[in-house]
């Protein structure tokens, strides 16, 4: 009896010890903070949320506690009524520890005991409050020396030799912690170590931006989803994303590629950049970046590496991107046969003309209507530049009279003007519309050179397409 007792206590003891283990249990005291609530939040991605109003205890102390473990990363606490913060960082190995500060000032009166990451980050903040002073004291007084060179350069060696204090700060962080959160994310800090580049100014220029893309995430750990919980790794991505690579949809495609290659494909990282990638241009109005969406679904959806997406949206989300595939710029445009007035058959195909304009449009249409005399100023201004507008109206069986009596009140006797009274070229799936007026430009051969602009557009989007094509055949 007693061997079965003492076997269902250590039983009872261990389970215990593990439910512990799972979940988090952080005090924390504000000395002279009168109030009785503060916030506990955390960043994710580019955005902050509040995760829980924690009400002060009897005993003066604020307790952050909950059965299931923090995923680890950066978390604030947020101090009303002025959001006065400060940030801890969570290890998912150790969620329980204290904290003590004071009020009026957050930072160096942090004292932390039970967690290593938080006394190793706030002693290095505090090693950069106390290097911060004589810093700027010393830029200022370089600033003030102006062009006296024999003035600014002992000034100079000063603050470099104070930054090189900072840096062997950081270095010894990283090397005495590797795996630690504060080394991970001063080490996403680093600069690029570029080598020496040969060449005029501009190959210069360009090797060096060429070596940044390429080098531009080594001192960041990507599959680190801890990182996902700080304000660095979105900026980092942003800004590899939106300023360092050019805005073409080839060559995003493959600078996504490079970023999600280097996360844990079964971690939170890729999870978030995943759904990022795709809602951000599934949104975008550039005209083209339709493209880098299509890409994300062919790549990541259809291939199941999207696994945590529902069926029903995973359904939605591959339709879309099928209906938009066909008509993407570069893309030849979908054959369609349509008819003329007098019912004659008419192929896009078979249209000969060094530009095709489609319209699509109808007479009920209330941007249709300010539409009409732009368009019709624009074939006035293109007919002789080798424009045709190939008008589709949207009108079906018996209301296809209505067409031609549209055509005729707004002046578009000069267009292609046809129709599909029993939609048999399926011209609306083909080209996704699912609103007019719509407009797309082919070349020659019928791909689709731009798409989805206004009527106000046109005339200087043309003068662009007719420029560059000359341009390329001048460099022939």
């Amino acid at each position: 009896m007693f061997k079965k007792t003492l076997l269902l206590t250590f039983g009872l003891f261990l389970s215990l010890v593990s439910f512990a283990g799972d979940g988090y249990h952080i005090k924390i005291k504000l000395n002279g903070f009168e109030q009785d609530s503060i916030f506990f939040g955390y960043q994710y991605g580019d955005k902050q949320y509040v995760r829980d109003t924690i009400q002060k205890n009897k005993d003066g102390w604020f307790h952050i506690e909950g059965d299931e473990a923090l995923q680890g990363g950066v978390y604030m606490i947020v101090i009303p009524p002025d959001n006065k913060y400060f940030e801890l960082l969570i290890d998912e190995n150790n969620q329980n520890f204290t904290v003590e500060t004071s009020y009026d000032d957050l930072v160096t009166k942090m004292k932390i005991k039970g967690s290593k990451d938080n006394i190793l980050f706030y002693d290095y903040l505090n090693f950069l409050s106390s290097k911060r002073p004589e810093a700027e004291a010393l830029q200022k007084q370089i600033t003030e020396a102006g062009e006296d060179e024999n003035a600014k350069k002992p000034l100079q060696e000063k603050l470099d030799k104070l930054n090189e204090s900072v840096q062997e700060m950081q270095q010894k962080i990283v090397k005495e912690h590797p795996l630690s959160l504060p080394a991970a994310i001063i080490k996403a800090t680093f600069a690029i170590d570029y080598p020496a580049f040969e060449g005029d100014e501009k190959e210069v220029q360009m090797q060096k931006w060429l070596y940044t893309k390429e080098h531009y995430f080594d001192n960041i750990n990507l599959s680190d989803d801890r990182l996902a919980r700080t304000n660095l790794l979105f900026q980092r991505i942003d800004y590899y994303i939106n300023k360092l690579e050019v805005q073409h949809p080839d060559s995003l495609n493959k600078a996504i590629d490079f970023i999600l290659e280097k996360m844990d494909p079964k971690g939170e990282n890729f999870k978030f950049y995943v759904v990022h990638f795709l809602n951000t241009y599934a949104k975008s109005k550039i005209v083209g970046m339709d493209a880098v969406y299509v890409h994300i679904v062919d790549k990541y959806y259809k291939t199941d590496m999207a696994y945590w997406t529902p069926d029903s949206t995973m359904q939605k989300i591959v339709e879309n991107a099928d209906a938009l595939e066909p008509i993407l710029i570069g893309k030849t445009a979908p054959d369609i046969q349509m008819q003329k007035k007098d019912g004659t058959k008419v192929k896009l195909s078979e249209v000969e003309s060094p530009f095709t304009v489609i319209y699509v449009w109808d007479p009920d249409c209330g941007h249709c209507k300010k539409a009409a005399p732009i368009v019709v100023d624009f074939y006035e201004k293109f007919k002789d530049k080798g424009v045709t507008i190939f008008s589709i109206c949207g009108k079906f069986t018996d209301e296809v009279p209505s067409c031609w009596d549209t055509i005729e009140e707004k002046g578009f006797d000069n267009f292609m003007n046809v129709v599909d009274p029993y939609h048999r070229s399926k011209y609306k799936v083909l080209y996704n519309i699912k609103s007019t007026p719509q407009i797309f430009i082919l070349d020659k051969d019928k791909k689709i050179i731009m798409k989805r602009i206004g009527a106000e557009q046109l005339s200087e989007v043309m003068d662009q397409i007719i420029l560059q094509e000359q341009r390329e055949m001048e460099g022939k």
